[in-house]
């Protein structure tokens, strides 16, 4: 089966509610078969063009707005090739649609009437594929975000498209994953004859596994095409300094450690079990920490390290007091346990939210307000922040997190990157006086070009420095490399001892002794 035909002629497209357009005047031919690789700054467009030759987009869509100029996949409008297309989009919790795994892999080939004999083993094989570590009776529940990851891949996989569509695959896998699932993108060239086109941040590892590559200028169109070698050679320096994330000009890391302080929060004993399986008769999830002595120390930057599904997440929502242990507690030590002596799961809302800040994983599940500016205002109102003094501050924020140019418009119609940038500033929203004095993060850096990125590492660094504990689960190279004062493994129920920050690449798989 042959790979599909893209053909954009001055394509554009404008989210409904903006007055700006996410791109304009595209021109683009992908031949069937090609690789291509999308880049261009956080907020370039790259997601908004992937879901348009999706079919996703348009007025009986599920994203609506005004397009211009035409896109085809095959001669005929993006809506007509949904059958022959796997999308994978930058969340994958929102096309999770079924409880079991298996199920959820399936379900694509039953809308496409495959025959019944053929579902589960094409379901196997695309479960094996992609590394997904159970069976397909796995609630999609208890899954981690990069497990999550996995089986929407695995999903797009089954179904043979012709074309692919990939929207920053890797971005929450471990490395383990993301090589799985870079060598199935190179294991497609082999045996299949499908059109890819991926969005992904880290170019240097996927640049030999694509033909070509295509940068996107906010708002307009195509700034360079090409090959790889051509395309870095003749444009790097200044894509770099628009953001993209170029081999060879990658950024680098505030310098030093933190300063280091007293304990502020301290975990003993803690466990805690993943969510139950839907239905009757469920039996309680499989533990996922057990027995977690952890302490949190003011001035300083820890990363949770370690292998999706590890407990990563879980155990950061222990220690920011959101979920209650199974065992044990998770106790406020030092300047803290001014503010309150009771474990932290206890902590009145409006205590905990004070002095503990988090960003989540999936960054709408703290979105509650209409415009990105009501988001930033919301917090510092409800502390009693004067009118003046919280419009300086937000003001200050969203031209540090360059946020401004969307201060009015609605937080889910945001990039992947941008609602990230949003997550963090909502966390930091009630001022530098009023910072949190424990800031949980669920891979911070997701999404980010290099600019943001630096920005954003940064604004932590400041925070750090002033005496607030940051707290992460990431797998960012750059952070475990540069950033972190110490990496705490995480894997399979167990925490380990506090190793330094030379040993953190180590734990994330990326380098070896």
């Amino acid at each position: 089966m042959t790979g599909a035909r893209v053909e954009l002629s001055g394509w554009g497209w404008r989210h409904s509610g903006r007055h700006t357009w996410a791109l304009r005047g595209v021109d683009l031919a992908i031949a069937p078969g090609e690789r291509v690789l999308l880049l261009g700054s956080s907020g370039a467009g790259k997601s908004t063009l992937l879901h348009a030759m999706a079919g996703l987009t348009g007025d009986d869509a599920a994203i609506t707005g005004q397009s211009e100029g035409t896109l085809l996949v095959d001669g005929a409008p993006a809506t007509a090739a949904r059958a022959d297309l796997g999308f994978v989009a930058q969340d994958p919790q929102t096309q999770l649609v079924m409880a079991r795994a298996g199920d959820d892999v399936a379900f694509g080939l039953e809308n496409l009437a495959v025959a019944r004999e053929e579902i589960w083993p094409r379901v196997d094989a695309a479960l094996r594929e992609v590394g997904f570590p159970y069976g397909r009776q796995r609630s999609t529940a208890a899954l981690s975000g990069g497990e999550q990851q996995r089986l929407v891949l695995a999903g797009a996989l089954a179904m043979r498209p012709r074309l692919l569509l990939l929207d920053e695959p890797t971005a929450n896998l471990d490395p383990a994953g993301a090589q799985l699932v870079r060598a199935q993108v190179a294991r497609l060239a082999e045996i299949s004859e499908a059109t890819v086109v991926l969005v992904e941040h880290r170019v240097a590892e996927v640049a030999h596994l694509v033909d070509r590559v295509v940068v996107l200028d906010p708002g307009g169109g195509v700034s360079a095409d090409g090959s790889p070698a051509d395309v870095f050679a003749a444009h790097g320096p200044r894509l770099a300094a628009a953001g993209v994330w170029v081999p060879g000009h990658e950024p680098a890391a505030p310098p030093g450690p933190g300063p280091g302080g007293a304990a502020l929060i301290e975990a003993a004993g803690c466990s805690a079990r993943a969510p139950a399986a839907p239905g009757m008769g469920a039996t309680a999830g499989p533990m996922v920490i057990e027995n977690a002595d952890v302490t949190v120390r003011a001035g300083t930057a820890t990363a949770l390290t370690g292998p999706n599904g590890g407990g990563k997440s879980t155990l950061l929502t222990l220690l920011a007091g959101l979920s209650r242990p199974l065992h044990g507690a998770v106790r406020p030590r030092g300047s803290l346990a001014q503010a309150g002596t009771r474990p932290l799961d206890r902590w009145p809302a409006r205590t905990l939210a004070r002095h503990i800040g988090t960003v989540f994983q999936h960054a709408e599940d703290q979105f509650v307000t209409g415009s990105v500016r009501d988001e930033l205002r919301f917090a510092p109102l409800r502390v009693g922040m004067g009118e003046r003094e919280t419009e300086e501050w937000v003001t200050r924020l969203l031209h540090q997190l360059r946020l401004t140019t969307l201060a009015d418009v609605h937080p889910f119609t945001l990039s992947g990157g941008e609602k990230r940038r949003l997550s963090v500033a909502t966390a930091l929203s009630c001022g530098p006086d009023r910072a949190p004095d424990v800031l949980f993060l669920d891979e911070p850096t997701f999404g980010q070009d290099t600019r943001t990125w630096s920005e954003l590492v940064e604004l932590l660094d400041t925070l750090r420095a002033a005496g607030t504990a940051i707290v992460m689960a990431t797998h960012d190279e750059l952070l475990l490399g540069g950033f972190v004062d110490t990496a705490l493994p995480v894997a399979h129920g167990g925490v380990g001892t506090p190793v330094p920050p030379e040993r953190a690449l180590d734990l994330a798989g990326r380098r070896h002794p």
